[in-house]
């Protein structure tokens, strides 16, 4: 009995707690035991000044601001066709982006050659520029040089839809492509049959997106804006000969029924040539307007080269009406 009870005692002394905390030993020195870390779910209940201050600071996503370029990019067209309207002369509008690329270009000199006006240019525009272009030459200089160059050489419709195709069509493709792109396979390396070196980072959504929206630019300009300009090139008429060379070559049956079908169109007065002239330029430069905006020329920017070559195009194709038909321009 008295060997337990020195056993018990010993124990109690053992565990027994001190004031402070810790538990006392045999001998009567404290032995202090390491205190649990409190959880980070309760170091956070308690919302510390520290803690709210790194909320405050806390890293926001960067503004996406390619709505606003894209805005701005297609707010061009509009310009352009209100000044093709109101009979604007293209000669003070090539004056007027010429005093405008003489200011742009050094500024875009001087961002390369010094911090504290890239920090001030960038500040100030920045948000309209990509992240691509903050190390490269500033878009909106291509964008200037390929309206003069498009002003100053093509005729003035032909260069107004070139604009068109630049600011509605690469807008169109842009967006579609990004929206359904994924979803889509990638372009060809290369056109099939012309063999043009294509952009296989673009996708097959953003090429029909370009070419549709270049179609409708030519359709809805040639035949609803300004149906004067190109009237006769684009009014196809049968040649005088085809009908007497149907009834020598086909079956008599099928040469009577080619006839008829003439001559109720010709009598019922509807613009089936002005249709079909339409259809097949809205064909033409919607092919034109997609491969364009496709093609993939090295380190050149599209905004130059998109209305240099989709203009040069269409006016070819004119010229070749022009060649074949013995038609010119009206306008």
């Amino acid at each position: 009995m008295s060997v337990e009870r020195t056993d018990l005692s010993r124990s109690s002394q053992v565990h027994r707690p001190t004031s402070n905390g810790s538990a006392s030993s045999a001998n009567g020195s404290a032995v202090r035991h390491r205190k649990t870390p409190r959880s980070t779910s309760q170091a956070s209940s308690f919302g510390s000044p520290r803690a709210a201050a790194n909320i405050g600071n806390a890293v926001r996503p960067p503004v996406d601001w390619e709505i606003p370029r894209k805005t701005l990019h297609s707010s061009i067209g509009f310009l352009t066709l209100y000044l093709y309207a109101s009979g604007g002369d293209p000669r003070k509008v090539v004056y007027a982006l010429s005093l405008a690329l003489a200011f742009i270009v050094p500024c875009d000199i001087l961002r390369f050659r010094s911090a504290r006006f890239e920090w001030l240019f960038e500040h100030c525009v920045g948000f309209l520029m990509r992240e691509s272009e903050k190390k490269t030459t500033n878009g909106v200089i291509w964008y200037i040089i390929g309206v003069i160059f498009v002003l100053s050489v093509y005729p003035l419709d032909i260069a107004t839809v070139s604009i068109l195709i630049l600011s509605w069509a690469d807008t169109a493709a842009s967006t579609i492509g990004r929206l359904l792109g994924p979803y889509t396979a990638p372009l060809p390396r290369r056109l099939p049959l012309l063999r043009l070196p294509l952009a296989p980072r673009k996708s097959l959504a953003g090429f029909v997106a370009g070419s549709l929206t270049g179609a409708a630019i030519a359709v809805g300009f040639w035949g609803a804006f300004a149906p004067s300009a190109r009237a006769a090139q684009l009014d196809f008429r049968l040649p005088a000969g085809l009908l007497s060379a149907a009834k020598e070559s086909l079956p008599s049956a099928l040469a009577e029924l080619v006839q008829q079908s003439v001559e109720w169109v010709r009598a019922s007065g509807l613009p089936v040539g002005r249709w079909i002239g339409l259809g097949t330029l809205g064909t033409v430069c919607g092919l034109i307007s997609g491969t364009a905006e496709a093609l993939d020329l090295g380190s050149l920017d599209d905004n130059l080269t998109l209305p240099i070559i989709s203009g040069g195009c269409i006016w070819g194709f004119f010229k070749a009406l022009e060649y074949f038909t013995g038609t010119s321009a009206s306008a």
